[in-house]
């Protein structure tokens, strides 16, 4: 099954002025694509050709590093758009979610803390992740276009700490952006969408 470019399901100035539009149209036309666009060139005689996106991840894991760097970055982003949402964020979460985030990750505050360090601990590029692995809630952080599908998780949230998905807008301040993303971006009722899939 050959890589596509899903639409934004949100115009590009939707998420000011927490994201920009213009971070928003060279993040997804340009960066996105480009994931898309070399995912399909490595795809063709990978033996992988046909499969879920989440399987090409998996298969190309440690054995054709360029087909798995694009094709993680692809499956990431396809969830990074719908991870979030104008007016998302903040501490309104539905009771099931509210639940889990309390008895897995301390509540809250705690999350929030833990999240915005892992962003902050991702050393160059990357991204900060909770995922479900062994039925409970964690907090992860991995480099480049890898995620907690290689490594026996279920990714229900990720925030995009490469340079592009920032610069723009924050310079440097990569805590401010994580900060933005956590209060003013989340689209939780999508993390809840995936969290009940893993149950």
């Amino acid at each position: 099954m050959a890589f596509e470019l899903p639409a934004l399901p949100y115009a590009y100035e939707a998420l000011q002025p927490a994201m920009s539009a213009e971070t928003l149209q060279f993040h997804h036309d340009k960066h996105h694509q480009a994931y898309v666009t070399k995912g399909n060139e490595l795809l063709a005689g990978s033996g992988l050709e046909g499969q879920s996106v989440e399987d090409v991840v998996k298969g190309s894991y440690g054995k054709n590093q360029a087909l798995f760097n694009n094709a993680g970055q692809h499956y990431n982003h396809i969830h990074f758009w719908k991870w979030m949402k104008p007016g998302g964020g903040g501490t309104r979460l539905p009771g099931a979610l509210e639940k889990a985030i309390a008895d897995d990750l301390g509540g809250y505050d705690k999350f929030r803390a833990d999240f915005v360090a892992a962003g902050m601990g991702q050393f160059g590029s990357g991204w900060a992740w909770v995922a479900v692995k062994d039925g409970r809630l964690e907090i992860t952080k991995t480099p480049n276009g890898e995620n907690p599908l290689v490594h026996g998780g279920t990714p229900i949230l990720g925030c995009d700490v490469w340079e592009h998905s920032y610069y723009i807008d924050y310079r440097n301040a990569r805590q401010k952006y994580l900060e933005a993303f956590v209060d003013q971006l989340v689209d939780w009722d999508y993390v809840l969408e995936l969290f009940e899939k893993t149950r």
